[in-house]
């Protein structure tokens, strides 16, 4: 099924929402699975993981513990589907911007950085790996780090852009919600992917900066793909120990 419209996962979700109106999956139904929906709607199985959260965020279904994705019983409107799924960006997108406005910047910064702030960047480096289990001050640390970069350009354009990706992170429903997901399965800015990009810096090196920055946010994609299938692989887990428990059960009976 091809499907046409505005953001890709906002589209699969608008899709799927229509499908349940239509009674295609009715109140109650279970979903079929990320790869069988990736391979119907001929997207990306990280593009379902954002049409599947947007849809849980607004109620069109839930997840079900150690059973799956399900469409929930309360009515939906037909009229309120659009706006009901504008979430803006998700995650993997935000990221993927980062990797392209974020490369060129530190390219940028490798050949333009003074001393000073060189300086500041190294001192952003040590907080941010001083105390790992002060979360909110670990990601302070890194928002001011990348941000201290684009300073570093010259250019308030790219500077401004960059602000406005980073604050995208927190007014973006869905990028946030993904990013709460990322950060419950312990997931939070590592100081060592981040010393090559200051190492790149001070040997002014823009090809390494560049290299650098796009290999540290490939991590952070990395990242996200693993924290939401690590959610989807406990469910599957959960019903499967579920499933042999209930074989174990019968097999007890017939033995007795």
């Amino acid at each position: 099924m091809k499907i046409t419209g505005n953001k890709l996962y906002q589209r699969v979700a608008a899709s799927i929402t229509a499908a349940i109106e239509a009674g295609r999956w009715s109140p109650g139904t279970r979903l079929p699975g990320e790869r069988d929906l990736a391979e119907e709607y001929k997207v990306s199985r990280p593009t379902i993981r954002e049409a599947m959260i947007a849809l849980e965020m607004k109620g069109w279904i839930e997840a079900r513990h150690g059973s799956g994705l399900y469409v929930t019983k309360r009515e939906h409107g037909s009229g309120q589907r659009e706006d009901s799924l504008n979430f803006d960006v998700g995650a993997f997108d935000l990221t993927e911007a980062r990797i392209l406005f974020e490369g060129e910047a530190v390219a940028l910064a490798a050949v333009s950085i003074s001393d000073e702030q060189l300086a500041e960047i190294d001192q952003l480096l040590i907080e941010m790996g001083a105390d790992d289990s002060n979360e909110p001050s670990v990601m302070d640390a890194d928002r001011r780090f990348h941000l201290a970069i684009a300073d570093a350009t010259g250019n308030e354009a790219v500077r401004s852009v960059i602000e406005y990706l980073w604050d995208l992170r927190t007014r973006s429903p869905l990028a946030a919600n993904m990013f709460a997901r990322a950060k419950r399965g312990g997931i939070t800015p590592r100081v060592e992917e981040h010393r090559p990009i200051v190492a790149a810096l001070r040997a002014r090196d823009p090809h390494a900066a560049r290299s650098a920055m796009r290999k540290h946010l490939r991590g952070v994609v990395d990242d996200l793909l693993e924290a939401t299938e690590l959610e989807a692989l406990e469910r599957t887990r959960s019903e499967i120990d579920a499933r042999r428990d209930s074989v174990a059960r019968r097999l007890k009976i017939g033995s007795v």
